[in-house]
């Protein structure tokens, strides 16, 4: 196992360093720098707007430029926001876990629904629970987070009154009174991305079952006088669950884009809508971060993914 993730971070490395060379040069070659504004502003002469690029290094080659970057991102040195004023790692670090815990409370959501719904409908297949299952799970998937973020809005805070829809990080309350308050501000974004994702995600696992369910071991495993529980917990379910650990695993970059049209419906103060400010503001230095931090979450996951293919199949080995 050690030898496995070692290897696999071996591996990983080269891609996150391909992926930054190309985050990077994108960035570079886009319009605009963070002193763009002041080519508008007559109080600043232009000699001074080149003197400010030429002590950042903007007119340095890309490469150059890149290697500059790669070497100080190295060394801890993420930049400086020239919208926000502080380090950029500052600024990542009072974000990621806001984004952490709203993407991982409802990828946990997602999968509580999930896997027994499709479970469940896949054993019963085109019963009335199957087709209601179906039905609602098309409308789920169907509608984009944004529509449903507003839905819930318009119902659950403007009409009931029972949630706050803008999410607050500097919360008064202490105690229990704390972690009440922030489960009441969470509950509607984690719904919005989880009943999402869930949708998705149901009828995967009802696919997988199907799939698994007419295999001749499970013929087997009834003859031999299993119960149905147990041939559908050991037998069906762990092995229908290798490709729906690879669909989370490939699903992650569309949730970390979910999350991000989620924390501006809901003014999370998350990494997506600081990537969203950082591109309003030109602040070329966040982006970079933002996105880098992406691809490694995205990294991750797959290597998480990866690990829990020899959970679930004894037959896959990692030596």
């Amino acid at each position: 196992m050690a030898t496995y993730l070692l290897r696999r971070l071996l591996i990983a490395i080269p891609s996150l360093l391909g992926i930054s060379l190309i985050l990077f040069t994108v960035l570079a070659m886009a319009p605009g720098d963070p002193f763009s504004e002041m080519a508008t502003n007559p109080n600043v002469p232009p000699e001074v707007r080149e003197a400010l690029r030429a002590s950042f290094g903007l007119n340095d080659p890309i490469m150059v430029r890149y290697l500059r970057w790669l070497s100080a991102m190295m060394q801890g040195d993420w930049g400086f926001s020239f919208a926000s004023r502080i380090n950029v790692d500052d600024l990542i670090l009072q974000r990621v876990p806001t984004t952490l815990f709203v993407v991982g409370t409802s990828q946990i959501l997602a999968l509580c629904v999930a896997l027994p719904v499709g479970i469940y409908a896949a054993t019963r297949p085109y019963s009335v629970f199957d087709q209601v299952a179906n039905t609602l799970a098309f409308v789920g998937f169907s509608l984009p987070t944004f529509f449903t973020g507003l839905l819930l809005i318009l119902l659950f805070s403007i009409k009931l009154d029972w949630f706050p829809f803008v999410y607050r990080s500097d919360i008064a309350a202490t105690g229990w009174r704390w972690y009440w308050e922030m489960f009441r501000q969470a509950i509607m974004p984690i719904t919005v991305l989880g009943l999402f994702q869930a949708a998705s995600y149901t009828r995967y696992v009802r696919s997988a079952v199907l799939d698994v369910i007419r295999l001749d071991y499970v013929t087997t495993a009834r003859a031999k006088g299993l119960g149905e529980k147990t041939v559908t917990l050991r037998h069906i379910t762990r092995n229908a669950l290798i490709p729906v650990v690879t669909l989370v695993a490939l699903q992650m970059p569309a949730v970390f884009g979910g999350a991000i049209v989620t924390e501006q419906i809901f003014r999370i103060p998350g990494i997506g809508s600081l990537l969203i400010d950082a591109i309003l503001a030109n602040d070329t230095p966040v982006i970079m971060a933002v996105t880098f931090v992406f691809a490694c979450l995205v990294v991750l996951f797959n290597l998480i993914a990866d690990l829990l293919y020899g959970w679930l199949d004894p037959r896959i080995s990692f030596g």
